[in-house]
């Protein structure tokens, strides 16, 4: 039998609990690298992770740096263009995050008109933020933790990112002056897929298939669940 073939798969160290760095193992864990490896062992090959920023995913697997991208990257057209996405994984929309003495029961952006509000570079939000014209400041994050230390500081006056990720650091503790804004609508849902280089269709067509029967079978539930989604 011929040796598995291993396949590079990026994904980012910031994204908890899609994607993030396990200090204690020094490891990238979360949702997303839990379902890749459970992929793989489905469709018979091996996976090693690739950490990286989320903004230079794509441009690694169309230099074909990495064959797979796994990470809470959502299916836009944007990206369509450019790399193809697996079925559905997961959907949710963006959440807001605010200093807690701000009880303000935001609903929309509207609601937020002439706040500074900050976004992580590379992310879905970043052009109907810079767009809508509410704002008085539109401010670009590399990471979603340095957003989030900005918010919890009160540099800017709200967060805008992954409602998963953001809930889970505000659970967690870990910006102790931040609240999610419940309250909020989102009004970007999407899903988040893998992606394959434009093309790939016969790796795309072995994680499609895996991705149907671990949905069939219970086993992406099991790891969402695990993950508390």
């Amino acid at each position: 039998a011929s040796a598995q073939t291993v396949l590079k798969v990026g994904s980012t160290p910031t994204g908890s609990p899609f994607t993030f760095l396990e200090t204690k193992t020094n490891t990238i864990d979360g949702v997303m690298v839990d379902i890749v490896n459970a992929v793989g062992k489905e469709a018979g090959f091996g996976v090693q992770i690739e950490p990286m920023q989320f903004s230079a995913l794509i441009a690694s697997l169309t230099s074909k740096r990495i064959d797979l991208i796994s990470a809470a990257m959502f299916i836009t057209p944007t990206r369509q263009e450019v790399v193809d996405f697996s079925l559905p994984i997961y959907s949710y929309g963006e959440g807001v995050v605010v200093l807690k003495q701000d009880t303000v029961a935001y609903q929309s952006f509207a609601d937020m008109k002439g706040k500074r509000v900050g976004v992580q570079v590379g992310t879905a939000f970043v052009d109907p933020l810079q767009k809508s014209g509410l704002f008085s400041e539109v401010k670009l994050y590399e990471t979603t933790s340095d957003l989030m230390r900005d918010a919890n500081a009160g540099r800017i006056d709200a967060g805008v990112l992954d409602y998963p990720i953001a809930a889970f650091a505000v659970a967690k503790g870990q910006f102790p002056n931040l609240r999610m804004v419940t309250s909020f609508k989102p009004t970007m849902v999407n899903s988040i897929g893998m992606a394959t280089r434009k093309g790939d269709t016969e790796l795309m067509g072995k994680v499609n298939a895996a991705v149907t029967k671990l949905k069939a079978n219970g086993v992406i539930d099991g790891i969402l669940k695990k993950w508390g989604l």
